[in-house]
């Protein structure tokens, strides 16, 4: 009877781990951005907070848009960009592409391509911790505005 159980939890487990990336599923994530490095001697440390929401058009294929704000060597930014991501099919690595618009407070105005890999840690059916990787490519000021970043966000999809 005891096997009997575990067999049929664990078959409800697997099930539920690969309904995340069906079609028609919704995503909402908050993340800490930054602890990063730059490309550039102009960025020594950058911080920020990232909010993510999505929708998965197809299995596997999420669409979404996200909004964030950064602060680095005392100066304040808000992004605002929209993005693309592609996970691994029964597997939580997923890559993804983003466009991101981000003002700089008082007067810099920046464009960045972003690709980004990272990995969704299930907790529940519902609930992921997501570590990521990514680079921002700035289109129009590379010199100055290009890095690299860690970020770690916590998801929730349904």
């Amino acid at each position: 009877m005891r096997k009997i159980i575990l067999s049929l939890l664990l078959a409800a487990i697997s099930l539920g781990a690969s309904a995340q990336f069906e079609k028609g599923t919704k995503y909402v994530g908050a993340s800490l951005t930054g602890l990063g490095l730059g490309y550039s001697k102009n960025t020594d440390f950058y911080i920020g907070l990232q909010a993510n929401a999505g929708y998965f058009v197809c299995d596997g294929w999420m669409l979404y848009g996200e909004l964030g704000w950064q602060h680095q060597n005392g100066e304040s930014s808000v992004n605002l960009g929209v993005a693309g991501r592609y996970y691994l099919k029964k597997n939580g690595l997923y890559f993804s592409g983003a466009l991101k618009y981000k003002h700089f407070v008082p007067k810099t105005n920046v464009v960045y391509l972003t690709p980004e890999v990272g990995y969704c840690f299930y907790l529940n059916d519902h609930v992921s911790i997501e570590p990521a990787v990514y680079c921002d490519f700035a289109l129009n000021e590379f010199k100055d505005f290009t890095k690299i970043g860690l970020k770690v966000g916590f998801s929730y999809y349904f």
